[in-house]
């Protein structure tokens, strides 16, 4: 499922900017401009994510979040802001938002923030994924192309189950390091291009068809 979040946010330009790029990392973006509409969005589309301004017309990020929480909403929010007292961020995480991030900010920032909620908010993971043809045992760590079983490293595996976990999603070199390196990976960035080829030649050893495909300048996506 894509996971769909909710935008409410009233400069407009700022708004067109973060719905591009969240748009650009697979999420379905609805977007308001004012307090009111945020809310009744919020109630009427059931978004996975809030990301909500504080200083909006009509009803503020504040008054928002409070009414959503008063009546069981519990989807997480991160304000947008450019107050950055430790008063102020008091006062969003009293009115029930999950983060604070303060304008100016780095977009991605904000996208690890967004990425970070959603997994926390995830049901229990799941042993199996399957994709095509294509079956991935996490509790036995098997891999099945049709009823051929492919022998993968840990590495291979770690990879293959991240593009699995997100099918035809276009997902970033960055982000292909940082969720299945980490943060504090140093190595060579060209290290994702090394284990795809080798993904590759092991789910196509008999002629199957290529489902890892390369977005030229971006990354790789899982699709047919």
């Amino acid at each position: 499922m894509t996971p769909k979040i909710l935008l409410v946010e009233d400069e407009e330009k700022l708004a067109q900017f973060i719905q591009m790029e969240l748009g650009y990392e697979g999420y379905e973006v609805t977007v308001t401009h004012d307090g009111l509409s945020g809310l009744m969005a919020a109630r009427d589309r059931e978004p996975d994510l809030i990301l909500l301004d504080w200083m909006m017309p009509g009803l503020s990020g504040i008054e928002v979040c409070r009414r959503l929480r008063s009546t069981g909403v519990s989807v997480p929010v991160i304000l947008l802001t450019a107050k950055d007292d430790i008063s102020d961020r008091v006062t969003g995480l009293d009115a029930g938002a999950d983060d604070y991030v303060v304008k100016p900010f780095s977009i991605e920032e904000l996208l690890a923030r967004v990425r970070a909620h959603l997994r926390r908010n995830q049901p229990q993971e799941v042993d199996g994924l399957q994709f095509q043809d294509l079956t991935l045992n996490r509790k036995t760590r098997e891999v099945m192309r049709g009823d051929r079983s492919i022998e993968l490293t840990a590495k291979e595996f770690d990879l293959l189950d991240y593009l699995m976990s997100h099918p035809r999603q276009v997902l970033t070199r960055d982000r292909i390091l940082e969720e299945v390196w980490g943060y504090d990976f140093m190595g060579d960035s060209n290290i994702i291009e090394v284990y795809v080829r080798y993904l590759r030649l092991k789910l196509e050893a008999e002629g199957e068809t290529r489902l890892i495909q390369t977005v030229r300048g971006v990354g790789y996506v899982l699709k047919d």
